[in-house]
């Protein structure tokens, strides 16, 4: 008997995401059927050994202009490739696999390690992760939810 296949969720050019693997509950994504891989910005990286195994630690900042949120994360080191960056330069990338949960459904999926700390959006979701499971309309946004960074953490206080 063949499993069921759930249908392809329909959604738009910016979404919300989480990242349950890091407890990370929202992060803004730039939906980029440009690029071929994922990117999260991500500092502090820095590869270590664990029983034998490679591993990378890093720092993740999910909301924009929001230092004050900060995640520090670990993962099993899986790659390091080249990619090519949005200024069409080449770039070796750490790389990931971590869940991606958007609109109730969850997969693992490949994501890169880069400084994207001057770009709008703190994540690019790329076509291997979307591939078979979303399609993209471009004149949509938020079709998976549509909520603000305070939906998640708590505002910021200014004394």
């Amino acid at each position: 008997m063949k499993a069921h296949k759930q249908p392809k969720m329909i959604i738009g050019w910016r979404e919300w995401v989480s990242l349950p693997d890091f407890a990370v509950p929202g992060i803004k994504v730039k939906i980029d059927t440009g690029a071929a891989t994922s990117a999260i910005h991500a500092f502090n990286i820095e590869p270590f050994n664990r029983d034998g195994e490679r591993f990378v630690r890093f720092d993740i900042h999910p909301i924009q202009q929001r230092d004050d949120i900060s995640y520090h994360c670990e993962a099993p080191l899986i790659d390091r490739r080249k990619v090519k960056n949005s200024g069409g330069h080449t770039q070796k990338r750490f790389v990931i696999q971590t869940a991606l949960e958007i609109g109730g459904r969850k997969w693992m999926m490949d994501l890169t390690l880069t400084n994207r700390d001057q770009m709008k959006f703190r994540m690019l979701l790329g076509r291997s992760a979307m591939k078979g499971r979303l399609i993209v309309d471009p004149q949509l946004s938020y079709q998976a939810g549509k909520y603000s960074s305070a939906t998640f953490y708590p505002p910021l206080l200014v004394k």
